[in-house]
């Protein structure tokens, strides 16, 4: 008997980027993931540079900066560099896939404590979208700078699958349209919104 063709479902799982052991400890350490926020708002920065935004010593922050080399997640920028000596980092895009049924996480503790913290970080987010709500349907705040949104939707498992995969393709390519690397000015036309788009079924 011959082998048995993948399944669709089992073929797009296949493709998907999970993080690996090292990369989930990373992303549980505070200043690793605050020194990622920094980088993805500044589009690059130096190691004193990046030291003066969050309140640390800079060999530390170096220490971390070239830590999250290692795994993939930063890489150094050289036609930023002012000679040989300078270091000018820049955020890698990557996916932030813990696990699956077909992928379990490769540890489990740490794709726990992921969880913990990624749910965290989401509990902030909403707090602070609904405070700027509060100013924005007043009409205090003119500016759209969130978005809050809530609803149901009748699908089947399947078409679920299909409707989450949609909303990543048309953020990949919103994305797309500015460079990682891209410094953003505080006056300017580009912002960097942080989102989350949270979905239950009735079964959870």
């Amino acid at each position: 008997m011959g082998e048995k063709e993948p399944s669709e479902r089992e073929s797009a799982a296949a493709d998907v980027e999970y993080m690996t052991s090292a990369k989930l400890k990373a992303y549980a350490h505070p200043l690793r993931r605050q020194l990622m926020r920094v980088l993805s708002r500044e589009g690059y920065g130096r190691a004193a540079d990046l030291a003066r935004i969050v309140g640390k010593p800079a060999n530390q922050v170096s220490f971390h900066l070239r830590a999250l080399s290692e795994i993939g997640w930063l890489e150094e920028a050289p036609e930023l560099a002012r000679d040989g000596r300078d270091r000018v980092w820049r955020l890698v895009p990557s996916a932030l896939n813990v696990g699956s049924p077909e992928h379990p996480a490769e540890d489990r503790d740490a794709g726990l404590a992921v969880l913990t913290v990624f749910a965290a970080e989401q509990r902030e987010l909403l707090e602070r979208v609904s405070a700027w709500s509060a100013k924005y349907v007043t009409g205090e705040d003119p500016q759209l700078r969130g978005m809050a949104m809530a609803g149901s939707v009748r699908v089947t498992r399947e078409e679920f699958r299909e409707l989450s995969e949609r909303v990543q393709e048309a953020i990949h390519e919103f994305a797309e349209r500015r460079p990682a690397g891209m410094r953003i000015e505080p006056d300017g036309d580009v912002h960097v919104y942080d989102f989350a788009f949270l979905a239950a079924d009735e079964t959870i």
